[in-house]
Order: C-alpha cells, then structure tokens, then sequence
C-alpha cells in the first residue's frame, strides 16, 4: 500500500496533525509525519513533494495556519493528490488559512476539508488511497458502520429519555 505524509508548518501543528496520523494509523495506512515551512524552508517543500511519489507517497496532506501556502506549495511540485488542513489561528480563526487553502489557480488542485479538520482529511486520503486496496475499502466502510450505530445509538437513548 502506499504510504500518506502529513506534512505541518511548524511543531506547533502538531497537535491537529497528530489526529491525522492517529485517524490513518488505526485504519492501517502507513504514514510519515514531517515538518516543512512553505515559507521559511522552501527549497525542502519542493524537493520532498517532487520526489514523493518515487519515495511511495500515494497522497499527501499539509497541515498549516495563518498565510498556510503549504498545500499550494506542495501541490505544485507534484501530480500526487494533495490535502489541505486549514488550520485556526488566534488572528483570524483560521478563515485566512481555509481561503489559501481553497483557492488555488486553475492547474493545481488542492483537496480541501474544513478547518482543523484532521480526521477528514486522513479519512479522505485513505478513501483515495482504497480506490486500488479492497481491505482498506473494507475497514472504511466499517468505520461508517460503527458511526452509524453510534448516531442510532443516541437516537434510541434520546428517544427513552423522551418517553419518560
């Protein structure tokens, strides 16, 4: 199976990253978290995307606040999918990492999910990566499974709630 990066701006990413990691572990994608700036290390951005998919990366997914070019950054040094994880912010609450995020120009795509959303973006990575691995598929659908009872779950304590 190919292998997921999470790449974050700063250590200071680290706590949402580690969700990410932790969402792609349990479902028994294999990962490597790095830590890259598109702004202070450049020149390591571009070469680590450019070479990622001879290293047997099949997506990759930055993690950044604040200006959080680093999806962009990567995504235009590879064909490999890329998901962007706008992160929140004191200054703005992370709407001006979602808008870096989202609106890349024409040419470069960069998959979005919403602000600190960690888990989506490893959930959607596997999904991409379970496009050619039928047990991965599996596990994903389990998961939704599991999530499904859960919410029935609440329902029917709700529901007995109600009734009394």
């Amino acid at each position: 199976m190919k292998k997921v990066a999470v790449i974050m701006g700063s250590t200071s990413d680290l706590p949402v990253a580690s969700k990410t990691v932790d969402t792609l572990k349990s479902l028994g994608v294999p990962c490597e978290a790095r830590v890259m700036s598109a702004h202070r290390t450049p020149d390591a951005v571009a070469e680590f995307a450019a070479k990622a998919r001879e290293e047997g990366y099949g997506v990759l997914i930055a993690e950044a606040g604040m200006a959080a070019h680093l999806a962009g950054a990567v995504a235009a040094r590879t064909t490999l999918p890329v998901i962007g994880v706008p992160l929140k912010s004191a200054a703005l609450d992370g709407v001006d990492a979602l808008l870096s995020t989202v609106q890349m120009p024409p040419g470069i795509p960069v998959a979005c999910v919403g602000v600190d959303a960690a888990v989506n973006a490893a959930l959607l990575a596997a999904q991409i990566l379970a496009v050619t691995e039928p047990q991965l598929a599996s596990s994903l659908e389990e998961l939704r499974r599991a999530s499904a009872e859960k919410v029935l779950a609440g329902d029917a304590g709700i529901r007995d709630v109600e009734a009394r």
